[in-house]
């Protein structure tokens, strides 16, 4: 095998940097290459605008893609509940490491859960799935936008622009700052954006050195779930200002999908769950159309 640099293409947000800097570590290490970091900008990172209405789907993710199909990097990490559901020709998801926690979490001013803040409260988000149901759990709080990466938001925080701000618990346990989390929020309360809290690397499909390297670092049971998970994604033909949450569990041969669309104009919201088995962690194409399955039944009028 001839000697070969990789180059992870990624944003430059701290998050963004640790996360691509676990795959180029581990890829580094497993295959002797020399691994390299190339921080990409992206349309999400330059636009002030509100990101309820991005210019190309998947609005974070566009331009690394781009980077990636003109060769100007290997391989590419995202956060997996960034990504679009499209597939896009030429590019090739080759692993899914190990699931981080899946949920979401407050972190607030006074370290209060969400049910302990007065009426009033300002909650910082610009997830339309969070918002719905925080706007149904507290119709008393106000639901404000907010932009930035983690530590950003969380500045924005403690400088008292809001009371309480709607993070994943995924972005800040890889930060380190699990300390300043208030609250972690059941799935009752709030389901997960699909595959939230795995990551997802991408490769071009002609790049079979890279595939072989890269597919021991997959997780079966994570490719499994997130699988199940962003099938929900395609079954209703989400948008990025779709607030819809799912959640895919394997309980030992048993694999659940519930899933929640809310309408943040009417408050209201459906969830349907659906378990089958026996299910193998391999059967990852039953997974796609138990998440269709359940995708139908929500936008059935029943």
């Amino acid at each position: 095998m001839s000697e070969r640099i990789f180059r992870v293409g990624t944003r430059g947000s701290k998050l963004a940097l640790v996360q691509a800097n676990f795959v180029a570590d581990w890829l580094q290490a497993s295959s002797g290459h020399k691994v390299e970091i190339q921080i990409i900008s992206t349309e999400g990172d330059e636009t002030q605008g509100s990101l309820m209405n991005p210019m190309r789907p998947g609005v974070f993710v566009s331009s690394i893609r781009d980077t990636l199909l003109a060769e100007k990097v290997d391989l590419i990490v995202h956060s997996f509940k960034d990504l679009p559901s499209a597939p896009i020709d030429g590019l090739q998801l080759v692993a899914v490491p190990e699931r981080e926690d899946n949920r979401d979490v407050i972190v607030s001013n006074g370290n209060l859960g969400l049910m302990q803040l007065p009426a009033g409260s300002r909650v910082g988000t610009s997830s339309p799935r969070r918002e719905a149901r925080i706007n149904f759990l507290r119709p008393d709080l106000v639901t404000l936008p907010i932009r930035g990466n983690v530590d950003t938001r969380i500045q924005k925080l403690r400088d008292g622009q809001y009371d309480a701000i709607v993070l994943a618990a995924a972005g800040i346990n890889r930060l380190g700052r699990q300390s300043e989390i208030a609250e972690y929020l059941s799935s009752e309360q709030l389901l997960p954006a699909p595959a939230q809290g795995a990551l997802a690397i991408e490769i071009r499909t002609d790049d079979d050195q890279l595939r072989e390297l890269l597919t021991p670092l997959n997780d079966a049971q994570t490719r499994l779930i997130t699988t199940a998970e962003r099938a929900v994604l395609v079954g209703i033909n989400a948008a990025c200002t779709t607030a819809i949450g799912a959640l895919a569990e394997l309980n030992g041969d048993q694999l659940t999908v519930t899933a929640e669309l809310s309408d943040p104009e009417t408050n209201t919201h459906k969830r349907f769950s659906k378990t089958v088995g026996p299910v193998e962690v391999g059967m990852t194409s039953e997974a796609f159309q138990l998440g269709m399955y359940v995708a139908r039944q929500l936008m059935s009028d029943d």
